[in-house]
């Protein structure tokens, strides 16, 4: 097996840019490197990884380094972090898929290590699925994202697609295959321990059904999911939460550098967790009683820790049709009016008009 990772390692390092490309989309090439702010793709400029070099030893293509942590490794563990997989074997399945290496056959059912099948709905299941699943990147799901007016992609390494994910109604019913954008639930620690399904229409996007596939729950989720969240970026001081994954994008699109939490319901979202570095939290609400109701509590859970705890509230019913239906520069208005005008100037001031 070490030989096998080895192998796949070098392999990857060939082509380290093109694995950067896919993998740390947060980041840029610069020269002979490509940058980012940590291997958890992270928008930022404290690591490097080596895209040209030997094949081994000093200065070779493929490894990296974060100076600011000092971690280091390669394009395999680039992979393991970015896509939130736990399991050796998921890495390399991953590593397999994007090298487009044949998949090695599978052991004899009667091989004591073979793999069990997951408890539906599990965190293991959960897993598994997300790594079975590919970066959205050029897939349907990207496609779903833009016309729901998303733009801001970058540092998305916890969304993935998957183009035949299995929905099934009710226990008594069929199991069908859809497209669905699949999102991993994380701890604070960066652990996955859910996952998030949103089925896609194949036909396209529809204003009445705005791309979700025309099934009766195209959103469902899997896995632990209290006090975590699909995140996006690494929190510090200053975060903001709230319900879907399309509420928070929207937001990205004017604040691409705050980090954001969603919780995929209010009340995961009145349970969410909080980073022991966190010293300000824009509470993101729905305009409906659920909204109200967790914006109230978090607003208790943070002042009782000393967090200051801000609404950040739609101009409709929430804030992804804030942005498509009154445009981009609506939309950064309301929200800058609501902002301590400190992080004005830290996450918006640098960010162009429309």
């Amino acid at each position: 097996m070490a030989q096998s990772a080895s192998d796949l390692a070098a392999r990857l390092a060939r082509d380290a840019e093109a694995v950067c490309r896919e993998y740390l989309s947060g980041g840029r090439k610069f020269g002979r490197y490509w940058i980012v702010g940590d291997v958890r793709n992270t928008p930022g400029r404290s690591m490097f990884v080596r895209l040209k070099g030997p094949e081994s030893g000093k200065g070779a293509a493929g490894k990296w380094t974060d100076a600011a942590t000092g971690e280091h490794g390669d394009l395999l563990d680039v992979i393991r972090e970015s896509c939130g997989l736990t399991e050796f074997k998921d890495v390399v399945d991953e590593a397999r898929r994007f090298l487009s290496l044949p998949r090695p056959e599978p052991e004899p059912s009667s091989s004591p290590g073979r793999k069990s099948p997951a408890p539906t709905g599990s965190p293991l299941a959960a897993k598994r699925l997300f790594s079975m699943a590919r970066p959205i990147l050029g897939t349907r799901a990207e496609s779903y994202l833009r016309r729901r007016g998303i733009t801001a992609l970058h540092g998305t390494g916890s969304l993935r697609f998957h183009p035949r994910c299995y929905y099934r109604p009710d226990e008594h019913s069929p199991t069908e295959t859809w497209p669905a954008l699949i999102a991993s639930v994380t701890d604070l620690d960066g652990h996955q321990t859910g996952a998030h399904r949103t089925w896609l229409d194949p036909n396209g996007f529809s204003e009445a059904s705005l791309g979700k596939a025309p099934i009766e729950t195209p959103r469902r989720a899997m896995g632990d999911l209290l006090g975590h969240a699909v995140r996006f970026g690494v929190a510090g001081e200053v975060m903001a939460a709230g319900e879907g994954i399309e509420t928070m994008l929207s937001l990205r699109c004017v604040l691409p550098e705050m980090p954001m939490a969603a919780a995929l319901s209010a009340a995961h979202l009145a349970a969410i967790l909080f980073p022991d570095t966190l010293r300000r939290l824009y509470i993101v609400r729905d305009d409906d009683p659920a909204g109200d109701g967790a914006r109230d509590m978090l607003v208790e859970r943070a002042d009782a820790l000393g967090i200051e705890a801000l609404p950040l509230s739609p101009m409709l019913g929430d804030l992804n049709e804030d942005l498509r239906l009154r445009g981009l520069d609506a939309f950064r208005s309301s929200i800058r009016v609501q902002l301590a005008p400190q992080d004005v100037a830290r996450f918006m001031e640098s960010v162009p008009s429309a």
